[in-house]
This record gives C-alpha cells, structure tokens and sequence, in this order.
C-alpha cells in the first residue's frame, strides 16, 4: 500500500468532503485509468470491488463509451462480423 499526500484544497472540492476521501480519490484513479485504456473494465471493475456489467453501465453514464473504436476499427470489426455469419 502506498499513502499520497492530498492537499485540503482538493479535499475541499470532492463530492462528500473529507469522510471517505481515499475511495473517492481511488474510484477517480481507475475510472481515469479506464478511461485511458491503461486497465480493462474487468480490472476496473476489480479494483472498485464491484460486477463487470455495473462498472462498465457506470462508466457509460460518466460518458465513457464501453467501445471506442475509429472509423478504420469499426470497419474492421464490421467485415469480421459479417465474415462469422457467411
């Protein structure tokens, strides 16, 4: 376990002030994380202690988009798909 330091200016500025602050700051790290592609919703999920499908329906509502592909992955992901039901 590692201990950071948090001024009480961030502290301030947190949904739920001060009670609760280390979840706060952590579920904020691997939503970022997430969002960064760095972990997998399996893992965020993980670390939040919560199912897959409530992380990833969570992250949706923040406006983190469970798929997240450019028009070439899309394409891409489209031709493999029709190529399965041939």
């Amino acid at each position: 376990m590692a201990t950071i330091s948090v001024d009480d200016e961030l502290l301030a500025v947190l949904p739920g002030g001060l009670p609760g602050a280390d979840e706060q700051i952590r579920e904020l790290a691997v939503i970022e994380l997430y969002r960064r592609r760095v972990i997998s919703s399996g893992k965020a999920a993980e670390l939040l202690h919560r199912d897959r499908g409530e992380f990833i329906a969570y992250a949706g509502r923040l406006g983190i988009p469970y798929v997240d592909l450019d028009d070439v992955e899309l394409d891409r992901e489209l031709d493999a798909a029709r190529k399965l039901h041939r």
